[in-house]
This record gives structure tokens, C-alpha cells and sequence, in this order.
């Protein structure tokens, strides 16, 4: 089996699709989070940074149009025939009222005649009735993709970072988003604290109940400002090497739906604002370490996958 086969990549759906290249401009639309502002909880989920993991975005103290200007001329350095994605990253960015939605949404998919789609990070109890209603219709007219941070499907857990969110809650988005034809992408975290792989693989059954689309891979990164670097330098706990990190992602790439599209497989960070681990800064060394794991071993995605594991 063709290495590239052994999971679904995000990049074959793109070529498929559009029959040309695909990148994604990460913009920051200076959105909060209920997380953040009192409504949920104070301070974010532990591991969040100070751009509400946008670090890798455009800045939000440009205009949305500049932010993606500058974007865009770098990758068209390296692609020039490159349709583009805009991608709200930064906090929750469903989280105002609709007609501020509106005016975002609506300048940035015009931005420009390149633009082949949205993609939104949110949180779930980040819609209102009229928000989905909305979403609907817009994607109607250009596909929208809606990324929810899920993390972990440990109750436990997720009160320990702070998530302020019940599965239940996650659960009844999907269903709202998936009842307009919105594409759904969740992303989960490995590595944890306390968590063992039994939790990580749960996560992945959890997932594949729902009807969602797409999922992205991260490590958990302690970075600079935030509350888990706080407990982390008063009391250092382990976190995944390389090897740990590839040999549970094989695991769960078995387990995973056949059908969901993996975007990504690790997570971005910036050189300057990592404690630990390292490892992820090497991409590709990331990558090749995975691809050489699922060949060793002969893994490819949704081979232990049952229908059985399905609760409803």
C-alpha cells in the first residue's frame, strides 16, 4: 500500500477537489473567548497562549485585508496558481454578535477571486440559533468549515485545562452544523496531563461517533505565558518524545474512521515561544517518523475501526 494512502490526507481532498493547490491563510480577527472574558472561565484553557493560538495567524493589529495581502504574496512566491483558504484562527470566531459575523465573514470571503472556502475555529458554545441559521446559508454560497476544539473526550481532563465545555455540549454542535451540510473538523491534543493512551484512543472512538469531517493532531506544546507553563516550571511533569507521540498517533490513525480527513499531524510552534517538547519544530522530521511507524508496523487508517464501537 502507497505510503501516502495509509490515512486520508487533506492535501489529496484539496487535489481532488480543485485540481490545483490549496493553501491556508491563518488571519486574526482580535476575537475572545467565553473562556476568557468571565462568561465560562478566566485565563483560557491552560495551554493557550496569548493569541488564543494564533500565534502562527496574521497580526491583528493589521487589517484583515493586509494580513492576508502579506500571506498571500509569500505563498504565491512558492505557488503561484495557489487558490486559497482563509482560516479564522485565533480564539473563538463565532463569539459576536451576528451582524459583526457578518461584516467579517462577508469581507473576507471577498477578499479575493482566489478564495475557495472558509474555515472558522470556534467553540461550541460559541452559536446562537441565528448564527447557525446563517452559517447555512453562507455555505451555500462558498464552503464553510467549522474547527472545534474538542482536545480530549475525558471529562476529567477537560476540567483540568480548563475547557469550560461538557462533551454533551460538543456533541449537540456537530449535530446543529451537520443538520445545515457545515463541514466539521475536530482538534484533539496528545499528551495530556494524566492521561494515559487508553484516554487518547477513547478520544478517537468518541470522534468517530460523530458525524464530523475532518480531524487535526496535536502534541501538547508548554509555551511561554501560559497557565500550563506556570505548573509546568513549578513542578515539571513528562511530556510525549517524538517516539511516544508517533507510536500513539499509528494507534489512533487504526482506529480512526476511514472516512475522516486528516489535516494535520502535529502541531505548530514558535521557536521563541516553546518550552517543551522541541521536537515538533522539525516538521518533517515529525512527518517522516509517523510515515516510516505506519509502514513498519503496516497501519493505515480505519483498520480497527468497528461500526460496534458506535453508541448511536
Amino acid at each position: 500500500m502507497d505510503n501516502l494512502k495509509r490515512y486520508n490526507p487533506l492535501f489529496l481532498k484539496y487535489k481532488q477537489k480543485y485540481q490545483q493547490k490549496v493553501a491556508k491563510i491563518a488571519l486574526n480577527a482580535n476575537f475572545t473567548c467565553p473562556n476568557k472574558d468571565g462568561k465560562k472561565g478566566f485565563g483560557g484553557c491552560i495551554y493557550c497562549s496569548k493569541l488564543g493560538s494564533g500565534d502562527t495567524a496574521g497580526n491583528k493589529d493589521l487589517p484583515l485585508k493586509l494580513q492576508f495581502q502579506e500571506i498571500k504574496q509569500k505563498i504565491e512566491k512558492k505557488w503561484p496558481n495557489s487558490l486559497f483558504i482563509p482560516y479564522l484562527q485565533a480564539n473563538s470566531n463565532t463569539y459576536a454578535d451576528l451582524d459583526y459575523l457578518k461584516k467579517i465573514y462577508e469581507e473576507i470571503i471577498n477578499l479575493d477571486s482566489k478564495i475557495v472556502e472558509l474555515s472558522i475555529a470556534t467553540r461550541p458554545d460559541c452559536f446562537k440559533e441565528e448564527i447557525y441559521d446563517y452559517l447555512e446559508k453562507l455555505n451555500q454560497k462558498i464552503p464553510i468549515t467549522i474547527e472545534l476544539g474538542l482536545q480530549t473526550a475525558n471529562e476529567n481532563t477537560a476540567l483540568y485545562i480548563n475547557r469550560c465545555l461538557t462533551n454533551q455540549e460538543f456533541i449537540d454542535c456537530v449535530e446543529q452544523l451537520r443538520k445545515r451540510k457545515i463541514e466539521v473538523v475536530v482538534h484533539i491534543i496528545n499528551g495530556l496531563p494524566n492521561e494515559t493512551e487508553k484516554d487518547m484512543l477513547n478520544t478517537i472512538d468518541f470522534i468517530n461517533q460523530l458525524d464530523i469531517q475532518g480531524i487535526k493532531f496535536h502534541t501538547l506544546l508548554i509555551l511561554k505565558d501560559t497557565k500550563l507553563a506556570e505548573i509546568y516550571t513549578k513542578k515539571p511533569f513528562p511530556t510525549m518524545s517524538l517516539e511516544e507521540y508517533a507510536t500513539i498517533i499509528t494507534k489512533q490513525i487504526a482506529r480512526l474512521k476511514p472516512s475522516i480527513v486528516v489535516h494535520r499531524l502535529s502541531a505548530d510552534a514558535k521557536k521563541d515561544d516553546l518550552i517543551t517538547p522541541k521536537w515538533p519544530l522539525k516538521k518533517l522530521v515529525v512527518s517522516n517518523t509517523i510515515d516510516k511507524l505506519l509502514k513498519e508496523k503496516n497501519i493505515y487508517q480505519g483498520m480497527d475501526f468497528k461500526e460496534s464501537n458506535h453508541h448511536h
